[in-house]
């Protein structure tokens, strides 16, 4: 709603982006910090990178938006709003590593950073795709809580090592997706996304 009262300058947005680049950047190595072997994490990201960009798992991604975005061009104002901020908040590598740390850990920073974050963007979104982008909160609801609960099953068969390591991993993406905000990189987290559950097996076959 207040996106299609108040436009906001450029330079207010940059500014205000770039402080919660450096809110997720704090959060990433918070919980990078969690590892109990530095070893696994670097393993991880070795070898879950190495297989993300071996399938192109970021481009994949980029390209289903794509797709979904040039279905919806022509059906109005609304439905591209909505379907525009969906895909802006659901497609990414924080939605699911914040929503496995909650599910897993009951950690539930990296959703609460990201609340703020996606609050702050959608008033931007507003003022130029209008009003449908605050829908856009239900399917947001259903994705993240969804891969929260199913997180928060498997849980209890996970030791407190593993938990751990998966969340040192996920810390170190997090931590990649805030440098990408401040423009300090350029780094494709995408394809680093299979090193969480790289560092969920090398943790488990090196208890």
């Amino acid at each position: 709603m207040l996106g299609c009262l108040v436009k906001l300058p450029e330079r207010i947005k940059e500014t205000i982006m770039h402080g919660l680049g450096l809110a997720v950047c704090l959060i990433g190595i918070s919980m990078g910090l969690d590892t109990g072997n530095i070893i696994i994490p670097v393993a991880a990201l070795v070898v879950g990178g190495g297989l993300g960009a071996l399938i192109c798992l970021e481009n994949r991604l980029e390209n289903v938006g794509a797709r979904m975005a040039r279905l919806v061009k022509a059906k109005g104002r609304f439905t591209e709003g909505f379907l525009t901020a969906t895909l802006v908040y659901c497609v990414g590598a924080m939605a699911v590593i914040g929503s496995l740390n909650s599910g897993l850990t009951g950690d539930h920073g990296v959703l609460f950073t990201k609340a703020i974050l996606d609050g702050t963007t959608a008033v931007f979104f507003t003022a130029s795709l209008g009003i449908g982008v605050a829908f856009s909160v239900i399917p947001l609801f259903i994705y993240q809580g969804g891969i929260a609960l199913c997180a928060g099953l498997v849980a209890p068969f996970m030791s407190e090592g593993v938990l751990a390591e998966l969340s040192a991993t996920g810390g170190l993406l997090i931590l990649g997706i805030g440098l990408n905000m401040l423009g300090a990189a350029k780094i494709k987290v995408g394809n680093l996304l299979p090193a969480v559950i790289a560092a969920a097996l090398i943790a488990y076959f090196a208890a």
